[in-house]
């Protein structure tokens, strides 16, 4: 009996060791570098456990403004110190002296730390170039002046360029040839996720030194600088954006309280974007979630009468915009007595100048009976209802997307809306199934503006290399499709600036302003509620100097109640932004 329970024991011992054996062969040889379902590279944890570092540069590519300022992080001059100080005497009172930094204050920030830091992260003290060369030619072993890159606490246009995150699943699907560590960083929305392949690291830029399990040095105090050294990597993503009328826009969207929607600034000249504002803004505290992420100057809205731009352009074409004409501006679209906004009898251009509903869709129904797809031509030649964004040929990639998350716009989502005579009216005056993109709106103005010429707008002019030179250009292209006539844009464009000048005029509030502006307003139904009052989305798009126009300009506040303002203060204020920045220049 004893000899069974031995021999029974002797297999049980013998098939642990087995099952040992096998496992520590699994991690020792097989599975060393996708160790787990998780994949963790257990050479690297290895050396992790043995080292201690200060990444300087965690690699990634870098987003600058139109300007070459950096507009995600920033570099800032900063004192190192090792831990191990603590355990060596080191000339405390010269660095204390150079810095500016109180010996005590000095002293317990090294007693309290397990790991390099940069003092006063994470707002560190910034030196100065002349304490930086004092405080290095001390040659103190664990004491540092260096440039370290910080990621900016408030992000200019964080919805345009972007986040990133760490996703091991998502890296190894996205570039499954390429050999990266799982804490790379990937873009996930924006410019970010757009040019993440430019954007990967060649590998940090970090001082290092080794340790015991203690946490003293293993090797002595010599602390390695490691970087890829590459003069090519990391790469800058010189975007459009101006940082200070970036910076404008946010300060203007936020003070006049837009809760949902935001501002997009092109420059007319080359067809870019100058400033992108998007609220809700990003949760700092948990940015993957919410609304804040979505960068809603890309996602296609409810535009009411902006879109009235779109008939007066096919009517003007086709022979509708007769000045003797006159439409009964008493009456509602449907028919009925119209009590609010009673304008009596109206012709063509007072009709747009005050955005009377009778009257255009009137004009959407004429225009449907010669040609049903008629509204949707003219939507695509004033780029409403495509893609706007830059796209194109770059590199091994034939169709690469600046902006990958933009929405299209669209008129009818049906036939059978494209043939009813009712859903046409609405459609005439930018409801029903009519939706755009603000970005789309503002590239109307500025191909209206620029006359008729329709480009793909851009948020990025250039991608260079860490010296400078260029990696990838991209060059201002035209839109595919029809455009309108020079001459259907300079009859646009006078009706635009009647808006202004009418005195009874939607937009005889911009009238005083130092630039004259062209645009038009819009007030669109969007069939929710909140305490029993209908919510609309305010608008307000332009451009200006009327005469010689630069910019094109959109203000958006989205379901919100009929008496809540702030679009038409947001567009006065920011056209007044850019008439100051423009006479400094002079």
């Amino acid at each position: 009996m004893w000899r069974k329970r031995a021999i029974g024991w002797l297999v049980i011992c013998i098939t642990g060791l087995v099952l040992l054996l096998v496992r520590l062969m699994q991690i020792q040889l097989i599975e060393t570098e996708t160790f787990s379902k998780h994949n963790v590279n257990l050479l690297e944890e290895s050396v992790n456990q043995r080292t201690q570092e200060l990444v300087i540069d965690n690699g990634r590519g870098n987003f600058l403004d139109r300007n070459g300022t950096m507009l995600t992080h920033k570099k800032v001059s900063v004192l190192v110190l090792f831990p191990f100080l603590k355990k060596t005497d080191w000339n405390i009172e010269n660095v204390s002296a150079i810095s500016g930094i109180s010996v005590n204050s000095l002293k317990f920030a090294v007693e309290a730390a397990k790991k390099p830091f940069a003092f006063g992260d994470p707002e560190p003290i910034e030196l100065t170039s002349s304490q930086m060369k004092r405080i290095n030619e001390l040659k103190i072993p664990g004491v540092f002046a260096i440039e370290k890159k910080f990621e900016r606490s408030s992000i200019p246009a964080e919805q345009l360029i972007g986040l990133t995150g760490e996703n091991a699943k998502e890296l190894k699907k996205r570039y499954p040839s390429k050999e990266l560590s799982e804490k790379t960083l990937l873009g996930v929305s924006g410019l970010e996720e757009s040019f993440d392949e430019f954007l990967l690291p060649e590998g940090k830029s970090k001082l290092v030194y080794h340790v015991d399990g203690g946490g003293a040095p293993l090797f002595g105090i010599n602390v390695k600088y490691v970087d890829p050294a590459n003069p090519f990597y990391p790469v800058n993503i010189r975007t459009t954006i101006d940082k200070g009328l970036q910076q404008k826009a946010e300060d203007l969207a936020d003070q006049y309280q837009i809760k949902k929607g935001g501002l997009v600034l092109l420059n007319i000249e080359d067809n870019s974007v100058l400033a992108m504002v998007s609220r809700p803004a990003i949760n700092k505290n948990d940015p993957y979630n919410g609304a804040g992420i979505t960068n809603l100057m890309v996602k296609q809205q409810i535009m009411g009468s902006v879109f009235k731009t779109v008939v007066a352009a096919a009517a003007m074409d086709h022979n509708l915009d007769d000045p003797n004409r006159l439409f009964d501006c008493s009456k509602k679209i449907n028919g009925k007595p119209e009590s609010k906004y009673n304008y009596g009898m109206l012709n063509f251009t007072n009709s747009f100048a005050r955005s009377c509903n009778r009257t255009f869709g009137e004009l959407a129904k004429e225009l449907q009976k010669q040609d049903p797809h008629l509204l949707e031509d003219y939507a695509d030649k004033l780029s409403l209802t495509g893609s706007v964004g830059w796209q194109g040929e770059v590199y091994h990639t034939s169709d690469f997307k600046q902006l990958a998350d933009e929405d299209k716009g669209r008129v009818f989502l049906s036939d059978e809306a494209r043939k009813d005579p009712n859903f046409i009216a609405m459609s005439g005056i930018g409801q029903h199934e009519v939706r755009a993109t603000p970005l789309a709106v503002a590239n109307m103005m500025a191909t209206i503006a620029r006359g008729g010429k329709k480009e793909m707008v851009r948020a990025v002019s250039k991608i260079e290399y860490k010296n400078g030179t260029t990696m990838v250009d991209f060059p201002e292209e035209s839109l595919k499709g029809d455009s309108i006539s020079p001459y259907t844009a300079m009859k646009l464009q006078k009706l635009l600036r009647e808006v202004i000048t009418n005195p009874n005029g939607t937009g005889r509030w911009f009238k005083d302003l130092p630039y004259e502006v062209a645009g038009k307003s819009g007030t669109a139904e969007t069939g929710k509620f909140k305490e029993g009052k209908q919510l609309h989305n305010k608008w307000f798009a332009g451009y200006f100097p009327f005469q010689s126009p630069k910019y094109a300009l959109v203000a958006v506040n989205l379901d919100v109640i009929d008496s809540e303002g702030g679009v038409n203060l947001l567009f006065a204020d920011m056209v007044k932004a850019l008439y100051e920045k423009d006479t400094e220049k002079e």
